[in-house]
């Protein structure tokens, strides 16, 4: 799930003395001076092990958008999604690199604070609102999953396989409920000390998703008599079960912005660097590479059992599929209620630093004061479960996010700030790690120019689809 970020700080331009004779990336983040003094951007010496950066790190890139994962691979085929996959992965590692490069030459430790040293005070506010909306978008995943599983793990509890139609089993009036008992009280804490806790349970949650994937796929035989096949000829049964390899269709559209959705965790390396013991780029740059293979196996398992499960009938959010063929399954039962309390846990701790990046923003300088503390905490749930309410499906979440904010925070802005950051004496535009960056920034705009458009003009088709939601 999303990682709060850390940066909580004050903050510091100076630029950090680089000593001469060590490699660019065995230098320290946080040098110390010569003198032996307290070390120059902060206060405190990071603690923080390899291992447990990692795990931090792999908590902050996985999130909702593994649910997707399964639906792209149905519509891209399983090669062409894991190229897309690869590229996606790379590329986040390539990302990495940029930040840490240009954080190593200012000594910053917070991706707004990048902005501002790169391009003044409208850099950070560009930096903020790309972080602010995605965190939305991540909010407002995570509430649909609420919509869309609370009705109905009510309704095996009841023991029934379809909804009656009460109130307790509308979505749109479960998210409210859930926001204002449990998420509004969580959001009025001035400090989210049970952030570790919450880390820790969501991804054992996705270890449990991921397992219980894999066991269903050789539980479940194809075809599904639920989806309609059960009455057709030989012929298409062995269509609708075979596994497609390369296909492109309408929806392949959002693959790319819901495997970029599933890949952010840029504006969180800069804190986990921070806390890093022995902090040197390369050390986290392994770190980086670590955890993006390890979210790369887990979303490659995740997407092919699913699919190799339901194939052309995945839905959007996958388990959601898995009601359509036992309602009160038991297993997917508890895998719905391990993921329901994991993501109604993190929407506060997503809040947070949207709340902080709006206090800097809109109140900079300002001591803390409970009325703006709880107002914007009000004013986001309101905003959230508005957006969750009348979106009809998650999939348009993870695609407006995916292809907007998503290049933004993983593309656009570390390409600009590396430009910008790293002296042309150091390294001149024509030279070939600026080049790179400058075409690391284009491919960017590219990736999120097609999205935008693929994704409107399936709008626009008004052809039928797949929801997958209540």
């Amino acid at each position: 799930m999303e990682l709060q970020n850390l940066s909580n700080g004050n903050y510091h331009d100076a630029a950090a003395p680089v000593e001469g004779g060590i490699p660019p990336e065995e230098e320290k983040f946080l040098p110390h001076k010569s003198d032996g003094s307290s070390p120059q951007f902060t206060d405190f010496e990071g603690k923080t092990s390899f291992g447990m950066s990692v795990f931090n790190l792999s908590n902050a890139i996985m999130g909702s958008g593994v649910l997707g994962l399964s639906y792209a691979m149905s519509n891209t085929g399983i090669v062409f999604f894991l190229i897309l996959l690869t590229c996606i992965a790379c590329l986040s590692c390539y990302s990495v690199h940029l930040l840490l490069r240009s954080a190593g030459v200012v000594g910053i430790r917070a991706y707004e604070q990048l902005g501002l040293r790169a391009f003044g005070h409208p850099g950070k506010i560009v930096a903020g609102i790309a972080i602010t909306l995605h965190n939305i978008g991540a909010m407002s995943s995570y509430l649909f999953i609420v919509k869309s599983e609370l009705p109905l793990v009510i309704q095996a509890f009841l023991d029934q396989t379809s909804s009656s139609g009460e109130w307790y089993m509308n979505g749109n009036y479960l998210i409210m409920i859930v926001s204002i008992c449990i998420i509004f009280p969580l959001a009025l804490m001035k400090h989210l000390g049970y952030l570790g806790y919450t880390s820790g349970f969501s991804i054992s949650c996705m270890v449990f998703f991921l397992s219980a994937v894999i066991y269903k796929k050789f539980k479940i035989a194809c075809p599904l008599e639920v989806f309609g096949n059960h009455s057709v000829n030989a012929v298409f049964m062995e269509d609708t079960c075979t596994a497609k390899y390369f296909t492109i269709n309408q929806e392949t559209a959002y693959t790319i912005p819901i495997l970029a959705f599933a890949f952010v965790c840029h504006p969180e390396v800069l804190p986990i660097y921070t806390e890093l013991s022995n902090p040197t780029k390369r050390r986290m740059q392994n770190i980086g590479n670590v955890s993006i293979l390890g979210m790369f196996t887990m979303y490659f398992f995740t997407a092919i059992f699913g699919y190799l499960t339901f194939f052309g009938n995945t839905e959007a959010e996958l388990l959601h599929t898995y009601s359509k063929v036992d309602p009160l399954d038991t297993l997917i039962l508890c895998v719905r209620l391990a993921v329901l309390v994991a993501v109604t846990l993190t929407v506060p701790v997503v809040l947070f630093p949207i709340r902080r990046a709006l206090l800097e923003l809109l109140f900079p300088g300002r001591p803390f004061n409970w009325i703006r503390h709880i107002a914007i905490a009000l004013c986001l749930l309101c905003v959230v479960n508005l957006l969750v309410i009348l979106v009809p499906n998650i999939r348009d979440i993870f695609g407006i996010s995916g292809a907007t904010t998503a290049p933004f925070l993983i593309f656009i802005l570390p390409g600009l700030f590396y430009i910008r950051i790293i002296p042309t004496d150091h390294e001149p535009m024509n030279s070939r790690p600026k080049i790179q960056a400058a075409c690391f920034t284009a491919l960017g705009f590219i990736f999120m120019t097609m999205s935008l458009t693929f994704i409107v003009l399936d709008w626009m088709s008004g052809e039928k689809r797949n929801l997958g939601g209540h």
